[in-house]
C-alpha cells in the first residue's frame, strides 16, 4: 500500500490550501461520522444477509447493490484526495448516493430496520455531496479548469 503514505501527505498538504464553504464541517467530525455510519451500514447489510438466507438467490440485488455502493464510496478518496479530481469526485459522490438510494429500495422489503438505518448514510452523503460542488466550484479557474 505505497499509496497511503502519498495519500495521508496530499490530505495535511493539499486539501487546506482549497477554497472550502463556511458551513463544512470541522475535520474531527469525519472520522466519528464515518465510524457510526459504517457501523450502520454494516448492521443493516448483517441483517439483509440473515434475512435473505445467507448468499442466496434472493440477497444477490440488495447485497450487490450494497457491494456498489461501498466500491463507489472507497473509490471516491483517492480521486479526490490522491488525483485531486474535484469534478470526477463529484460525479463519483452523486453516483454513490444514488446507489445507497436503491440499496436503500432495494431492502426495504427485506428487512424495513436495515433500510432505515443507511438514512443517515444517505442524509451525510447529500451534505457530502454539496460540499464536493461547492469545493469544485470554488476552486476552478474561469474556463472551468481545476486549480
Amino acid at each position: 500500500m505505497s499509496w497511503l503514505p502519498m495519500l495521508c501527505l496530499t490530505v495535511k498538504t493539499w486539501y487546506p490550501t482549497l477554497n472550502k464553504p463556511p458551513w463544512r464541517p470541522p475535520n474531527s467530525a469525519f472520522p466519528i461520522v464515518w465510524t457510526t455510519l459504517y457501523t450502520g451500514m454494516e448492521y443493516g447489510s448483517y441483517l439483509v444477509w440473515k434475512e435473505c438466507g445467507r448468499f442466496t438467490e434472493d440477497a444477490v440485488a440488495p447485497l450487490g447493490l450494497n457491494g456498489l455502493q461501498l466500491a463507489l464510496n472507497w473509490s471516491w478518496t483517492p480521486i479526490f484526495f490522491g488525483a485531486h479530481k474535484l469534478k470526477m469526485a463529484l460525479i463519483k459522490i452523486v453516483m454513490l448516493t444514488v446507489a445507497v438510494g436503491a440499496t436503500m429500495v432495494s431492502w426495504y422489503p427485506v428487512n424495513r430496520t436495515a433500510s432505515l438505518l443507511l438514512t443517515p448514510y444517505l442524509a451525510w452523503l447529500c451534505l457530502a455531496t454539496s460540499l464536493n460542488y461547492c469545493i469544485w466550484r470554488e476552486n476552478t479557474d474561469g474556463d472551468g479548469k481545476e486549480e
